[in-house]
């Protein structure tokens, strides 16, 4: 083989190399490349709380799901007045959304509505306004899209996104990382500490089975 062909391979593996970076780039914009212990979260929520926190809560759940209600309205305030707001722990959501057909649309959403920096107040809504049926119609795209508009957001290019399908990929990606991690209910949650120690926790649990935890790795 002469050196011009050689050449010609080497020039074409290299631009294949970029081509395959600058794609990953593109998917994980505007996000952390995060891996805790053997978690990867990257394709999950931002990041609340302080973001060098040695400790971080990890949740998988669905917007469908009525026990992550009951934590997210029972427990969760607490956590995060004692750990997150005070820069002990962060804290990242991750999609395991499988309980109706609406979830992954309503997960689905939260990341259009995180494409105009409303991703939390989107969250904090679909949990303010669950129902306590699945796929009755409160989490289909019709209200999806009324919640979008209730925030203000830019209903053209939510809209656009959400009947796209954009983010169906990413909901994905967390759905099989929570099966790779054997999660298979919701909420389950993973804390991982500074040594990247991790203990799982199975369904709403009360502040008290968090504050144990969360103190032994502090």
């Amino acid at each position: 083989m002469n050196k011009k062909i050689v050449g010609i391979i080497i020039s074409v593996a290299i631009i294949s190399v970029i081509v395959v970076y600058s794609s990953s780039s593109v998917e994980t914009d505007n996000r952390d490349v995060r891996t805790h212990g053997i978690i990867s979260t990257t394709m999950g929520s931002s990041i609340l709380g302080n973001p060098s926190a040695q400790v971080t809560i990890v949740e998988f759940g669905d917007y469908q799901c009525h026990q992550c209600y009951n934590w997210f309205h029972n427990t969760k305030p607490t956590v995060f007045q004692n750990y997150v707001d005070t820069g002990k722990v962060n804290f990242v959501f991750m999609d395991l959304a499988f309980l109706g057909m609406d979830s992954p649309k309503a997960a689905q959403a939260s990341y259009c509505a995180e494409d105009q920096g409303k991703y939390w107040e989107y969250h904090n809504q679909l949990y303010t306004a669950q129902e306590s049926q699945i796929d009755n119609g409160w989490a289909n795209s019709q209200r999806l899209k009324a919640f979008a508009f209730s925030l203000g957001l830019d209903m053209e290019l939510f809209d656009s996104c959400l009947d796209s399908g954009k983010y169906a990929k990413r909901v994905q990606y967390n759905i099989a990382e929570a099966k790779k991690l054997g999660a298979s209910g919701t909420p389950t949650f993973f804390i991982i500490g500074p040594d990247g120690q991790q203990q799982k926790l199975v369904g709403a649990q009360p502040y008290s089975v968090f504050k144990q935890v969360l103190d032994s790795m502090i």
